[in-house]
């Protein structure tokens, strides 16, 4: 039996945005947990709620047009969503920290990088202004940085996006985070410094004991990083498995096409597979299950009423009448 405790239990949560169009339910009932020292993976295509369901838990959702309807967020059994905002700072960034998507714009140009890494260690830890400059120029030794003592002075212009992804997850671990939650680390980033980024982050990972979220839409990044994942599509979770039993044996027709369209070695064909169609709009989501217009195993009770999370075994669930 599995006797790994939990970090963070998210039940039932719902993030809705409220538009001159209409409602887009952007998170609809996720439900999912994270264990000490584990790395979860979230996949999905752009437009899933990948990041919104990230952005929840850290309690970033502009509000309005955003607004979280239900849910619970337990971290450390603490309700993050019934923490007032002065507690919920003390947190962010400090016990949960985010890798964002775009390292340039989550950098402020105008500060030097060991400004803005040394700015969160004495917010968070309370440490005088030269020991908190001394181990900001630690931690981005720590991620590979050549010369910290010289680069904490440049300006984020200054920098590649490999080097500004570095200080992006360098800031992320200041404060040795116990949940980091790292969304997209590698976008836009070349294979090279994609699995240079990866490698610190599973490094780091393995020297403080940190628990990851990952969100990504590769699911190569998935099978070498993460213990366990979900599948989302609009909103929903389609599939939770172990990453071995997903890759082994995926159950919904969703994550069937997102493995045979990933590129293989001994790909034989001239052209992948694709999955038909697209992911709907938020504002106009199918009745029934939300990818039965582009699901190939689809039948009439698939058009008309949503399936619930059907559990296939001890280790994975999957939300498909298939499996009625």
């Amino acid at each position: 039996m599995d006797c790994q405790k939990k970090l963070l239990e998210v039940r039932d949560l719902k993030t809705y945005f409220y538009t001159d169009m209409g409602v887009a339910k952007a998170v609809d009932g996720v439900t999912f947990s994270v264990k000490q020292g584990e790395t979860l993976g979230i996949v999905g295509e752009s437009g899933c709620g990948k990041s919104v369901t990230a952005y929840t838990i850290m309690r970033l959702i502009p509000e309005p047009p955003g607004r979280i309807e239900t849910g619970e967020i337990y971290f450390e059994e603490t309700d993050l969503l019934g923490l007032p905002e002065k507690e919920m700072r003390k947190i962010r960034g400090n016990k949960i920290s985010m890798i964002f998507q775009d390292p340039m714009t989550s950098l402020n140009p105008v500060f030097k990088i060991g400004n803005q890494i040394s700015e969160a260690i004495r917010l968070h830890q309370g440490l005088p202004k030269r020991e908190a400059f001394n181990k900001a120029i630690e931690v981005l030794r720590l991620v590979g940085i050549p010369s910290p003592e010289r680069r904490i002075y440049d300006y984020p212009h200054q920098m590649s996006g490999g080097m500004r992804q570095r200080v992006i997850i360098a800031m992320a671990l200041s404060c040795q985070p116990r949940l980091m939650i790292a969304d997209e680390p590698t976008t836009a980033l070349d294979v090279t410094i994609q699995a240079q980024i990866l490698n610190i982050i599973q490094e780091l990972k393995g020297e403080i004991g940190t628990s990851i979220i990952l969100i990504t839409h590769d699911l190569g990044v998935i099978a070498e990083t993460a213990q366990s994942v979900f599948v989302m599509y609009a909103g929903r979770i389609m599939e939770y498995a172990t990453v071995d039993g997903l890759f082994e044996n995926p159950h919904h027709p969703y994550t069937e096409g997102l493995i045979k369209s990933n590129p293989q070695l001994d790909q034989s064909q001239r052209r992948l597979p694709v999955i038909p169609g697209i992911v709907p709009s938020l504002l106009h989501v199918p009745d029934g299950c939300k990818f039965s217009d582009r699901c190939e195993k689809s039948s009439k009770k698939c058009f008309k009423e949503e399936p619930p999370l059907f559990e296939i075994n001890r280790d994975s669930q999957c939300r498909c009448w298939l499996y009625e």
